[in-house]
Parts: structure tokens; sequence; C-alpha cells
């Protein structure tokens, strides 16, 4: 029997598929105790896991600081992770000491669960909820303009804030470290590895368990007319103008509907709907999505993987770069159609286009496939109390890293060779033009390079 500390944020997406994993660990013998949030109380005592609140460590904020949670601002999400580490410092140093943890459990972006492992020298293992990102899968993420913005103008202030967690034996040089997945450590992740992006570039640390649900259906697609399912997640739901441009595309199609629109929004906003349509603030989303023919959502991980586990296929609106980067990947398997319009017409040629051409069911349909052929809440139970593992696979990370510093160094010196060429033929007033041009083009030319190098590593391995 092993002593299992869990740690999650606040977040349904998060906590979700670590759920039966609990449950599952704990049918084992195993003793299992879930530093999380009064919201998720039932659900953590129903797996028999041991509740721990953790709500009166979380950092008063700001309306504007609110306001940036809600919107998914990676800085002031990165500053409040930071924040709430501290606050728990001692509470967490008497519970490492009490409880003497075997593994930790943490989601990948809980701070406080990964720097506490690293604190005690406790072995580790992550959970990812999303795909699991590092240079070459985090190519898949569409930034918008303000996330680039906030990236950017973010990390002084982030830096700032990792410099208070020195002096209480927290020590990391940057919150890449914290975030970016990395080829040494044990990883969960809840998805197929034929569905994660460049999955031949993650180590043997990493195991692909597909997605992790309680539901035992299967799906069930037999009905009198279809079902189709509308639900933007559980932080950025507060959206009643795109679910109205829903209801009036959707009121007069021979469909049934179902509406979660989440606790943030009254109903009330809604209006009166249609006879055809029915909305909640909670549905059990794996048992419409058992039932439903086709889904709207927002993209997020947990909703995606849920639906190709439901052999649903989907109508694409993503919010966020990660939630892009899933799109993309839906895409790319041909179960999915990407909302670009999302106006009352864009709406109902989208779901027409699902409902009427049957190759996106059929796609959907190999992904369920696929991700119940996975090794599912066994194989990730199995992973947790195995750790730590040792890696006896090739990094490809590694390999590319060794390539890119001789790509630019070579690069550099062929760009500083043409300047001075064209300074001592031409003129040295306009040197500058080759440094800008040079500056501008290295970013795509490396990139061109980096997928080429990674494609001979893959072929490599593969004979």
């Amino acid at each position: 029997m092993k002593k299992i500390a869990f740690f999650c944020i606040p977040a349904h997406g998060h906590t979700n598929p670590m759920l039966p994993i609990a449950s599952e660990l704990i049918k084992r013998g195993n003793e299992v105790r879930f530093y999380s949030f009064d919201e998720f109380k039932d659900k953590i005592v129903a797996t028999g896991a041991q509740f721990v609140s953790c709500d009166k460590y979380l950092p008063e904020i700001t309306e504007e600081e609110e306001k940036n949670l809600m919107n998914v601002n990676t800085t002031e999400m990165t500053i409040q992770d930071i924040r709430m580490t501290l606050k728990m410092n001692d509470f967490l140093e008497k519970e490492f000491s009490d409880f003497q943890f075997d593994v930790v459990y943490t989601d990948a972006v809980c701070f406080w669960g990964k720097l506490n492992a690293w604190k005690y020298n406790v072995p580790m293992v992550c959970s990812t909820s999303t795909f699991a990102f590092n240079q070459m899968s985090s190519k898949y993420m569409k930034m918008s303009k303000g996330e680039l913005a906030d990236m950017i103008f973010g990390l002084p202030k982030i830096s700032k804030e990792l410099k208070t967690l020195d002096p209480y034996g927290y020590h990391v040089k940057s919150a890449m470290k914290l975030v970016q997945n990395d080829n040494s450590t044990d990883t969960v992740v809840y998805t197929s590895r034929n569905f994660q992006p460049y999955a031949e570039s993650f180590s043997d640390r990493y195991i692909f368990v597909g997605p992790s649900v309680f539901s035992k259906l299967s799906p069930n697609k037999e009905k009198e007319r279809p079902i189709v399912y509308i639900s933007l997640g559980t932080v950025i739901n507060d959206r009643p103008d795109f679910y109205h441009k829903c209801i009036e595309a959707l009121s007069d199609m021979n469909v049934d509907v179902i509406i979660s629109y989440g606790k943030y929004m009254d109903k009330k906003l809604l209006g009166k709907l249609p006879d055809n349509f029915q909305a909640f603030s909670y549905v059990d989303q794996l048992e419409v999505l058992s039932r439903a023919d086709a889904f709207i959502t927002h993209c997020g991980m947990n909703s995606v993987s849920e639906s190709l586990y439901m052999s649903t296929p989907l109508i694409l609106y993503p919010q966020t770069n990660e939630q892009w980067a899933v799109a993309r990947r839906v895409e790319e398997n041909g179960a999915g159609v990407l909302l670009k319009d999302d106006s009352t017409q864009g709406i109902k040629d989208a779901l027409t286009e699902i409902l009427n051409n049957k190759k996106y069911a059929a796609c959907a349909n190999k992904c369920c496939m696929d991700f119940r052929s996975c090794s599912g809440v066994e194989g990730a139970a199995d992973f947790i109390e195995n750790a730590p593992h040792a890696s006896n696979g090739v990094d490809v990370i590694s390999q590319l890293n060794k390539g890119n510093k001789w790509f630019y160094l070579c690069y550099w010196f062929i760009v500083s060779a043409l300047i001075v060429l064209f300074g001592l033929l031409v003129s040295w007033g306009f040197v500058w033009i080759i440094g800008v041009c040079a500056g501008t083009l290295s970013y795509p030319i490396s990139n061109l390079f980096q997928k080429k190098r990674y494609n001979r590593i893959v072929e490599k391995l593969k004979h």
C-alpha cells in the first residue's frame, strides 16, 4: 500500500480526469489524500479519497484579477498559482512531514503540488489534462495577439513573483520549468498516442492512457431524430450572444438540442426557448454525448475527449491557444468541422455538414475505438504505483536541440560573413538591411530546419 497525494487547481477540466484514477488506486488498497477545493468535495469523497480543503489558502484577488482569470489570462493564472504556493507553505510542510507520501500525483499546472514534490524529494507524476506540450507539439497552438502580448509583457511580472519562492526552499529558474512538459518527468496524458501531436518527441516516461472516465456507457445513437449538444465548458461559458445564435440557427431544424450553460450564466438570459430546446446549468455530459449526433464545443481537451470517446463528431469553436491545438487535431482526424463563421447561418451550415456527411461520424467512431483500446484508468494507476520510472528510450528533443545549436551557429556565421562582404564591396551604411532580413527570416527558416531534422530522427528510430 502506498500513500499518494493528489493536487489539482480549482477547475473541472483538470480535476475530472484525476477522479477515476483516485478511485482505482483506493480499490487497490492505496491511501489517497486529495488536496482540492470545496466545489469538488462531493466528487472527490465519492472516489473514497480523503478530501483536504484548500479554499482558505486561495489568494484574495481584485475585480480586475478575477476578470483576467475568467478570461484565462496566463500571466494572472501563473501569478495566482505562485501566491497560492506561498500561502500553503506552512500547511504543506506539516502535511508532508506527517504523512510521508510515497508519490505525488499533481496536475501539470498546479504549482504547489509540483514545487512541494521537488522540495521534499517525493517521486512525482504529472497529470496532463491537455495534450503534452513541448517545443514541437506547441506549434499546434494558435496564439492570438492578445495572448502573445500577455506572454511577452507578463514575463517580467512572473519573474518577479518567482523570486518570492526562493527563500522558502522552492528553487525554480523560470515559469517554463513549471508549466512545460519535459522528457525527464513521469507524466500521464489523457489521450491516445495516436491523437497526441508529435507523439514521438515524448520519452517513455510518458503514458498515453486515453480519456479518464467513470462511465461504462457505450455510444447509442438510435432515436427518432438527431440530438445536438451545446456546451462552452465550465470557465469561458458566459456567452449568451453565442447561445442566441445557436437558438436562432437550430430552432427550425429537425433536431433536439440540449444546452449546458454552466453556473456563471443566468438561464433567463437565454430567453424563451423553442420547443426543440432544453437548457441546464449542468448535465451528465458523458450520458448526453453517448446519445448525441453532434457537439458544438469550445474544444476543451476533456470535452473533446469525452465526445470522441462516445463517438460524437464535433463543431469546433476554440477560444484559447490550447483549444486551438485540440481543434486542429480533431480536424486532422476528420472528426469535426471548424466553426469559421459563428453567425446564425454559419452555425446552421456547420451542423448541416456534420449531420449530412457521414464521414465525420465514421472518423469519430475510429477515434472512439482508438481511445477505448488504451490502457485507461488501470494503466494510469499502474504507472503511478510504480513511480519513479527510468527512461530507456531516445530523447528526441535532446537530439533536436543539439542540431538547433549547430543550425543557429552556422546561420549567424553566414549572416555575419554576408554583412562583412556587403560592407566591403558595396556600403557599410546599408548592412543593417541584411541584419533585419536575417532576424526576420531566422524563425521560419529554423522551423523548417527543425521539422526536417525531427522527421529524420523519427524515421531513424522507426528503422
